[in-house]
């Protein structure tokens, strides 16, 4: 592995956890929305993360069978890809409903169905988020340490 595919990795993973900082403040931004346009309450979203190619039980897999450095490449190739986001989907939890017979948002029986989303929970996603952003951050000063430090052996 070179020094940019660690570069790569790192980035791939700073990437996918703003994407998932900008989901979460989505959710938090429209925990109270009780009609979109496509009608009924705003519905959770999340982010979907898979492994890059390939996967880390093929680089194993590879590994071990003596392939060396050339299993850490894709089919087609390519260097580690990291992290990458699949989709971003509506979370399948059933809507809050709250008894406010007075707002026109509110049924018959005068429920008013709110978005299924719980503050605490995004709260908690935003902080992993945020740490495992922290942590791809540090990943990428070490490899620039490590880069400075070669540099400075060639003086």
């Amino acid at each position: 592995m070179g020094f940019m595919d660690s570069l790569n990795l790192s980035a791939s993973g700073m990437t996918a956890e703003r994407l998932r900082m900008d989901v979460i403040s989505n959710n938090l931004a429209n925990v109270n929305t009780t009609q979109t346009p496509e009608g009924g309450p705003f519905r959770r979203k999340e982010v979907e993360l898979t492994e890059g190619t390939p996967s880390f039980s093929k680089t194993l897999e590879g590994l071990s069978q003596g392939e060396g450095l050339s299993a850490l490449t894709g089919d087609d190739g390519s260097s580690l890809a990291g992290v990458r986001v699949s989709g971003i989907v509506n979370d399948s939890t059933p809507f809050i409903e709250e008894y406010e017979p007075g707002s026109p948002d509110a049924d018959k029986r005068g429920f008013v169905k709110k978005p299924n989303i719980n503050v605490v929970t995004e709260m908690v996603d935003m902080m992993s988020a945020s740490r495992a952003y922290e942590a791809d951050v540090t990943a990428v000063d070490a490899a620039k340490g490590m880069a400075e430090k070669a540099l400075d052996i060639g003086k």
